[in-house]
């Protein structure tokens, strides 16, 4: 099992035992997290869905991102808010970055900003990935769940 299938597994069980859902939006990742967890036991009963919003006008248009570069916290926040309201999910994950190889919005190759937005709140965090772009979209899908996995709440 690899670190998505792992972190995806993890959210089913959450998700069985707490009966809350799931929403995700992506970017660089272009689905790779929706993907996993589409793939995990019982994601009929708890994934809500998800949205790639890869350009930025969709970012900025359907998911509320404000004006400014889309490769930010801001941004990351927005799009984890605006998911799990329109796919009415109880815990949202967001990842918006630059993979590379060219820089983006002034960001390097390899920034990448993940934001979880649910019952307790929101949180965003910034990681400064290694590799080239398949290499930061893996790693950016793992520590996009790991850090779903890290905030689920106890119960709904």
């Amino acid at each position: 099992m690899n670190d998505l299938d792992q972190g995806a597994a993890a959210v089913a069980r959450w998700a069985e035992r707490t009966g809350m859902t799931v929403g995700v939006a992506e970017s660089l990742t272009g689905g790779m997290v929706a993907a996993a967890l589409a793939a995990a036991e019982g994601s009929s009963q708890w994934f809500r869905g998800a949205i790639v919003a890869y350009s930025s006008e969709v970012k900025h248009g359907l998911l509320a991102v404000p004006p400014g570069p889309v490769v930010s916290e801001p941004a990351a926040r927005a799009m984890a808010a605006s998911t799990r309201r329109l796919l009415g999910a109880d815990l949202a994950v967001a990842l918006t970055g630059a993979g590379g190889p060219s820089s983006q919005d002034g960001r390097s190759p390899g920034t990448v900003f993940l934001a979880v937005d649910g019952p307790a709140g929101a949180e965003a965090v910034e990681l400064d990935l290694d590799g080239g772009p398949e290499q930061v979209c893996r790693s950016a899908a793992a520590a996009a769940l790991d850090l779903l996995v890290a905030r689920l709440p106890a119960s709904s």
